[in-house]
């Protein structure tokens, strides 16, 4: 099973669509800037994409409509 769960994430962000594009965006930053919002050994995932994914659901990432 995937962490975090997308039933969760979708509370937090209204589409799918906004979802990928959030956390697609907060992974390329994470590659280039190798800036991370929590101490790497908290994160339960390996990749980019899923530290971004986490950063979402503990509310480090707040989402900004326009």
């Amino acid at each position: 099973m995937l962490y975090p769960s997308i039933d969760k994430l979708l509370n937090i962000v209204d589409s799918k669509y906004m979802l990928v594009h959030v956390a697609s965006k907060r992974s390329k930053q994470m590659l280039e800037t190798s800036h991370y919002q929590m101490r790497i050994s908290n994160y339960i995932s390996k990749k980019d994409i899923g530290k971004s994914l986490e950063e979402l659901e503990n509310g480090l990432i707040k989402v900004v409509k326009k």
